[in-house]
């Protein structure tokens, strides 16, 4: 079994409250303890990426992204999805091949640019493409943008939702929607639904109770390391 089966399987027949927790390495060495922690596949956020490497979040040319993916999926055994933000103006066949180039099964691809939300008929043109190129070879997760740069409105999150599991997306991501929300989403959304997981939000265990499938962190295990890091740095100062 190839590694974008392997990932594509850790789907299938999840049980209410035991979804899929995907931690997000933003390099190679959280990559490493991630998968030593025994977590069975991992999903890099790229904001912590952006962050690890000096850039604000979006600002993270193409080319040192996909160098970041490759290392930490050369870092690890497990199965490693990559989050590549819009695509990064790169045509299908382009995309794909570079994130099959950096060890990737999987990605996830945002459906807003600059903080407004895309067409949604043509993002899914685009994720059709996506998906005819890469075949079975990439586990493909439409970001649903309606709660972070939308109005809000769950039916309009379900509609862009349809339109991209139409065009061929393994799996649907609607970030951060609200949880009281999810069980709407659950019961209009079809197939895989990732769900991201925040501080002060519900834990992974309950987000799979609501309906998720999958639960992912963005930058935030990044952003907490950080804050650790800050305090060790602190109490190293005289």
């Amino acid at each position: 079994m190839s590694k974008a089966e392997e990932f594509r399987a850790l789907h299938r027949g999840r049980a209410p409250g035991d979804p899929l927790v995907l931690p997000g390495p933003w390099d190679a060495a959280a990559a490493r303890v991630f998968a030593e922690a025994g977590f069975p596949a991992l999903a890099t956020p790229s904001a912590g990426v952006a962050a690890s490497l000096g850039y604000e979040d979006g600002a993270t040319p193409a080319d040192e992204m996909f160098a970041a993916v490759a290392r930490i999926a050369r870092a690890v055994d497990v199965p490693v999805s990559a989050d590549v933000e819009g695509g990064y103006g790169l045509a299908p066949k382009e995309l794909v091949e570079r994130l099959l180039e950096a060890g990737a099964v999987g990605c996830n691809l945002e459906d807003s640019d600059g903080g407004v939300l895309k067409d949604p008929h043509a993002h899914a043109e685009f994720l059709a493409g996506v998906r005819e190129a890469a075949a079975d070879r990439l586990f493909v997760n439409a970001r649903v943008d309606v709660f972070a740069h939308g109005d809000g409105d769950p039916e309009r999150a379900i509609e862009r939702a349809a339109l991209y599991r139409a065009a061929g997306a393994d799996c649907v991501y609607p970030i951060l929607a609200p949880a009281d929300v999810v069980p709407l989403l659950r019961s209009g959304i079809e197939g895989p639904l990732n769900l991201l997981a925040r501080p002060d939000g519900p834990a992974p265990a309950e987000l799979g109770e609501l309906g998720a499938t999958r639960v992912t962190f963005g930058p935030g295990l990044q952003r907490r390391a950080t804050a650790a890091l800050r305090e060790i740095a602190a109490g190293l100062l005289p």
